[in-house]
C-alpha cells in the first residue's frame, strides 16, 4: 500500500511528490503518457520565480528528477478509475489496481478542439496544438493562429521569427492576453491580426492549404496558409473521477485554495482544478498545498 498517489505527472503532480517524499511517505506517481505535462511544449519560461529563462522541457525534466531522487515511485499508466473506500483509496489503471490513504488528482487539462469536420484527419499535416513543437517545419511559409489569450499570443510571437507571415485570428474584439504580451504582438510587423471571428473550414488535400474564417457579419473569406495552430483553451481531465468528485458545469474540480475535493483523502493539484489563474507558478503552489495537506490527512487517520 502507498501513503499518497498522485495522478499525474505535470508540474502539480510532481511538486506534489517532491512534497510528499520530504514528508516520509510513500509516494506513486501515474502517468498517462509523459512527465512535464502541458510546460514541456513552452520555448521559453519567464514568469517563473528565480528561473528567468528556462525551457519547458529542461524545468520537466529537473522537477521530475527532483521527485525521482527523493523517493517518488513513477509508473506509465493511464488511470481509467477510481474508488473510495473511506480509510483507503483504489486507483486503477489500465493494467493494474493500486491502494493508497490519500490520493491526489494532478490530471492537468488537454487541449480543446475547434470541431471541424476533418480536425483530427489534418493533425500532423498542417494543424497543430503546438507551435513550439511544430513551428520550424513552417519555416518561410504563411501560418495562422486562433485564440485570444496568452497561449494564442505566445505561439504568434514564436511563430514570427520562423514563418514569414502569421494570421492572429480571435473570434471577440478584444484578447484575453496579459498587456505585455498584446504590446509585443502589436510590435511585430508579420503578425497580421483579424478580429471578430472564427475558423470555418479546413480546404486539404491530404495536407492543409487554406482556412476559410467568417466574421461577425457572416462575411467568409479565404487565408492560403501552409499551417494552423490551434489556442483555444483546454479541457481539464477529469472524466474519469466524475461519478464520485464533484465537477463544474465546465467539467472542473470544484476545490477551494485548499485543494480539498468532496471526498475525504482525495485532494487535487492544477489545471483541472476550479481556479481564476492557470499558471505554472500556480500548479506547482497546488501541488505544495494538495500534498501537505494529504500529508495532515494521513497523520490524523486513527
Amino acid at each position: 500500500m502507498y501513503d499518497i498517489i498522485i495522478v499525474g505527472a505535470g508540474p502539480a503532480g510532481l511538486t506534489s511528490a517532491i512534497y510528499a517524499c520530504r514528508a516520509q511517505k510513500k509516494v506513486l506517481v501515474l502517468e498517462a503518457l509523459t512527465y512535464g505535462g502541458q510546460i514541456i511544449n513552452t520555448l521559453d519560461i519567464e514568469n517563473y520565480p528565480a528561473a528567468a529563462h528556462i525551457s519547458g522541457s529542461d524545468f520537466a525534466k529537473n522537477i521530475y528528477n527532483q521527485a525521482k531522487e527523493l523517493g517518488a515511485e513513477v509508473v506509465f499508466e493511464k488511470v481509467i478509475d477510481i474508488n473510495d473506500n473511506i480509510n483507503t483509496k483504489e486507483v486503477i489503471t489500465q493494467n493494474n489496481k493500486y491502494i493508497c490513504k490519500a490520493l491526489i488528482l494532478a490530471t492537468g487539462a488537454d487541449n480543446r478542439k475547434l470541431g471541424l469536420d476533418n480536425e483530427d484527419e489534418l493533425l500532423g499535416k498542417g494543424l497543430s496544438y503546438c507551435a513550439t513543437c511544430d513551428g520550424s517545419f513552417f519555416k518561410g511559409k504563411d501560418v495562422a493562429v486562433v485564440g485570444g489569450g496568452n497561449s494564442a499570443l505566445e505561439d504568434a510571437l514564436y511563430l514570427s521569427d520562423i514563418a514569414n507571415k502569421v494570421y492572429l485570428i480571435h473570434r471577440r474584439e478584444e484578447f484575453r492576453a496579459e498587456n505585455i504580451t498584446i504590446d509585443k504582438v502589436n510590435k511585430k510587423s508579420n503578425i497580421e491580426i483579424i478580429y471578430n471571428s472564427n475558423v470555418t473550414k479546413l480546404n486539404a488535400n491530404n495536407v492543409l492549404e487554406s482556412i476559410e474564417i467568417t466574421n461577425n457579419e457572416n462575411k467568409v473569406s479565404v487565408l492560403k496558409v501552409s499551417a494552423l495552430f490551434i489556442a483555444v483553451g483546454k479541457i481539464p481531465e477529469n472524466q474519469n473521477f466524475a461519478k464520485i468528485i464533484n465537477l463544474s458545469e465546465t467539467g472542473y474540480v470544484i476545490a477551494n485554495e485548499d485543494c480539498h475535493t468532496n471526498i475525504e483523502g482525495i485532494f487535487v493539484a492544477g489545471d483541472n482544478r476550479v481556479k481564476s489563474l492557470r499558471q505554472l507558478v500556480t500548479a506547482t503552489a497546488d501541488g505544495a498545498i494538495a500534498a501537505t495537506e494529504a500529508v495532515k490527512y494521513i497523520n490524523n487517520l486513527k
